[in-house]
């Protein structure tokens, strides 16, 4: 059973307040979740459950995405300014250097968190940043076409389409391997995250210049990328190994770039183990 959806507002010492929405279940050493650029927390809840057995789940809404509500007038939305601020919502939340978990955007943020020394550990699913340039615009121009097919097409239709496998599999099949066990309500409210989200554009524009260099030091790391990935082709978790000596390479057989769904059993026991 999901959690209910929270708010908290968060007021940095050296820039404006802003609220984040949030799901908070289980007890334990916390482990917090962040998700990719155009998706909402609702993407962690098939692992959530199986997480919040032995430890406190945090799943939040990026600033300017799902229900939190864009960052104030004028903030970026570049690493610099994101990363700090996701630091200090953990302090309004009551969690000391968590354990994170991040997918795509989420898990560069969760990397950036990491060489922050503001968590306990990273666990990076198809963390972005580790790209050439030809990849990096190859991404960016599916997730541009993604935002403008929800665009384009009215709620009604969405929800017509989400209805059936093939209809899905229209939707989501370029972040899923396995589109149609994705529920229709999930696709149907994922869309709409995606084309209601202040934060997308400002993030895609603050992405051009990034990629992850240096090292992730005294932070347990671990990187999985799905094997049938087709955003964040799976060459790029080779790359981020060299980048990061001492992390943990998973290949997820059978799962895409946003894997929770594909195979919620194995995305857990890698989170699990990079916990423990």
């Amino acid at each position: 059973m999901a959690a209910p959806v929270s708010y908290a507002r968060v007021s940095p010492a050296d820039r404006p307040p802003f609220t984040v929405a949030y799901e908070r279940k289980g007890a334990g050493e916390p482990i917090v979740l962040l998700h990719g650029i155009g998706h909402h927390l609702q993407a962690w809840r098939p692992v959530c459950d199986i997480l919040a057995a032995s430890h406190e789940v945090i799943a939040l809404d990026l600033p300017g995405f799902g229900a939190s509500p864009a960052l104030p007038g004028g903030s970026s939305y570049d690493l610099s300014t994101v990363v700090p601020l996701l630091a200090a919502a953990f302090t309004e939340l009551g969690v000391e250097r968590p354990h994170v978990v991040g997918n795509s955007l989420g898990g560069l943020l969760a990397l950036e968190l990491g060489r922050a020394r503001a968590v306990r550990s990273v666990t990076a699913l198809s963390p972005a940043g580790f790209w050439t340039e030809a990849e990096r615009r190859y991404a960016f121009g599916v997730l541009r076409g993604m935002h403008a097919g929800a665009h384009a097409l009215p709620q009604p239709v969405v929800e017509s389409l989400a209805r059936s496998a093939i209809g899905r599999a229209s939707l989501t099949g370029t972040i899923y391997a396995h589109p149609g066990r994705r529920s229709a309500d999930a696709v149907a409210a994922e869309t709409r995250a995606l084309r209601e989200a202040p934060g997308f554009a400002p993030t895609l524009a603050a992405g051009r210049g990034v990629r992850f260099t240096g090292d992730v030091p005294d932070v347990p790391v671990t990187i999985g990328w799905g094997s049938r990935d087709r955003l964040l082709l799976r060459r790029q978790g080779v790359r981020a190994k060299h980048a990061i000596p001492g992390a943990r390479l998973v290949r997820l057989p059978g799962c895409g770039h946003v894997p929770m769904n594909d195979d919620p059993a194995l995305v857990a026991r890698v989170i699990l183990d990079t916990v423990r």
